[in-house]
């Protein structure tokens, strides 16, 4: 029996991302129109990369300070 290997998320949707942060879906498309939260497209669907997700948190600390 073949073990198969867990790759990491490098994107998550929309829906993924919210969960992640615990935040609502509404909060993060704000977050998407005002420019706070980067995102990519693929096709139809909106990603957003994890980094992108690092980058918010990180820009929260920085409004603190």
């Amino acid at each position: 029996m073949k073990h198969q290997k867990e790759v990491p998320a490098l994107a998550y949707r929309v829906d993924e991302a919210a969960e992640a942060l615990r935040l609502s879906r509404s909060v993060i498309y704000e977050l998407i129109r005002s420019g706070r939260l980067r995102t990519v497209k693929q096709g139809s669907r909106r990603l957003v990369p994890v980094v992108a997700l690092q980058d918010y948190l990180e820009s929260l600390s920085e409004d603190v300070a």
